[in-house]
């Protein structure tokens, strides 16, 4: 697992013709797939006259890239392929892409649309803010109050963020971590406390 990736920062949209034909491209950050009807209906409505509302999105997965594309009428390939194609091209995730179209009255033909497509997305994509996105991920780790000062140690020698402490009966902690970094973190605090600390991640 990668610990930082690039995505949107925020809404982008940009606008090219072809042939009298508008093409308007809209980015949108996004964090799972869940949150794509939702824009995808908001898109609907404020394009509601266009000829085609063709799509595609590109999401960072537990283990490999999440990827959808909707050509949504036009020739099969010649729309959402070449929308991801630009997205995957600046390595960006976590990324909607629409592309509306409104016919202009001259067929552009496979190739044109291919080129229209993929150039409509590029220029939104030129001008939109893009910013680092971190994954972590969340351990709490239980342990005997009298190894407190081993656990503590241990974890103030890494790339952590503690998010909470508590003490009972015994400590608790939890902490945030780059992915890259769990496996030596807890094989470090397995050896560190003889196996007396516990951990699991949390969602």
């Amino acid at each position: 697992m990668i610990d930082s990736y690039l995505s949107l920062k925020e809404h982008a949209i940009a606008k090219i013709t072809r042939k009298k034909s508008r093409f308007i491209a809209l980015l949108y950050p996004i964090t799972s797939e869940e949150e794509v009807p939702g824009i995808l209906e908001e898109v609907r409505h404020a394009y509601h006259d266009a000829s085609h509302r063709c799509y595609a999105y590109r999401l960072m997965g537990e283990s490999s890239p999440i990827v959808y594309t909707n050509d949504a009428g036009e020739p099969s390939g010649s729309a959402g392929g070449p929308i991801v194609a630009q997205v995957e091209g600046e390595k960006l995730y976590d990324v909607l892409a629409v592309v509306v179209r409104y016919f202009g009255g001259k067929k552009l033909g496979l190739g044109g649309l291919i080129r229209a497509y993929a150039d409509a997305t590029k220029k939104a994509l030129s001008a939109a803010a893009i910013v680092e996105r971190h994954r972590e991920v969340k351990l709490a780790i239980t342990f005997p109050s009298e190894i407190n000062s081993r656990v503590m140690g241990l974890i103030h020698r890494h790339p952590v963020r503690v998010e909470e402490v508590a003490y009972d009966d015994g400590g608790r902690v939890l902490i945030a971590i780059p992915p890259s970094r769990v496996e030596r973190f807890t094989q470090e605090l397995k050896d560190a406390t003889g196996a007396r600390a516990h951990w699991e991640e949390e969602l």
